[in-house]
């Protein structure tokens, strides 16, 4: 990484007064979650699924719940286990101890749907998960609305085939399939009020705090799936800093490190006084 890049980027976050932190899919590799960069990354991870032809942007789709849902919940009830299993990596823990030090605190903006930053401490009504999470269940019946916990849903996988055995999650009012709240491609069916009081929070907080000094810390952002780049650039345009880590895009920040969320964040945390 660039000495200078670092220096300026610890100077930035040490001379703010507000941190938006924005997280896409590459925050949570240094984790141990895999890559889905690609079809190949992605069938590097689920090889019958490479058989199948079918690519992360095919399964990912919520016709799959009616058409197969044993296809459908084989793939989510898999990485519903990942998961709740993968411990979030110690660049979590670099941001929230940057965000103690800030005076208006920090707001999460994460594509991400593991609900990885409430696992290492976040205090969840400071988090937008722009697509949904996957510890939140609802029904594929569009006519029976409200979401519930996914806590205590456990998904039997076969680990050869990806698909799941029965019983399959259902929900609690209809006994219609159940499906994870979490925006899909062609996704007309996605409840998003819970999104939307997420969404409605954080930009509360960007009110609240647009006179102050603000640096937006974005990880792992990519291009292919532009929200959080779009987001973070958004609050660029009004006067933040960006600090944009991305091991293949750094492009387009105020300032870009190109490298992996974890090893960035160590390295700016070590050229910060407070957190030595």
């Amino acid at each position: 990484m660039d000495e200078e890049l670092l220096t300026r980027a610890a100077g930035a976050i040490g001379e703010a007064e507000a941190l938006v932190i924005a997280a896409g899919a590459g925050m949570g590799v240094d984790s141990g979650l895999p890559d889905f960069r690609g079809p190949q990354g992605f069938w590097r991870a689920y090889p019958p699924y490479q058989k199948l032809g079918l690519a992360f942007e095919d399964l990912a789709n919520p016709r799959w719940f009616h058409d197969d849902p044993a296809l459908a919940w084989g793939f989510y009830g898999h990485r519903l286990a990942l998961y709740r299993r993968t411990t979030p990596h110690a660049g979590f823990g670099v941001l929230r101890s940057i965000a103690a030090r800030m005076a208006h605190g920090a707001f999460v903006f994460t594509s991400n749907v593991d609900g990885a930053f409430q696992r290492a401490g976040v205090d969840a009504t400071r988090v937008c998960e722009v697509h949904g999470a996957i510890e939140v269940l609802q029904c594929t019946e569009a006519r029976c609305r409200g979401l519930w916990s996914a806590e205590g849903v456990e998904v039997d996988v076969d680990e050869a085939s990806f698909r799941a055995r029965p019983p399959l999650p259902a929900c609690p009012r209809c006994g219609a399939m159940a499906r994870p709240n979490i925006l899909m491609f062609g996704d007309w069916g996605w409840d998003s009020s819970r999104s939307d009081e997420q969404g409605a929070r954080l930009e509360e907080f960007l009110r609240a705090t647009r006179s102050a000094r603000t640096v937006v810390i974005e990880c792992g952002a990519g291009t292919a799936i532009p929200s959080v780049r779009r987001f973070s650039e958004r609050l660029q345009a009004g006067g933040a800093t960006l600090v944009r880590i991305n091991l293949r895009e750094p492009e387009g920040g105020s300032i870009g490190l190109s490298s992996g969320a974890k090893d960035a964040l160590a390295a700016i945390a070590a050229r910060l006084p407070a957190l030595r």
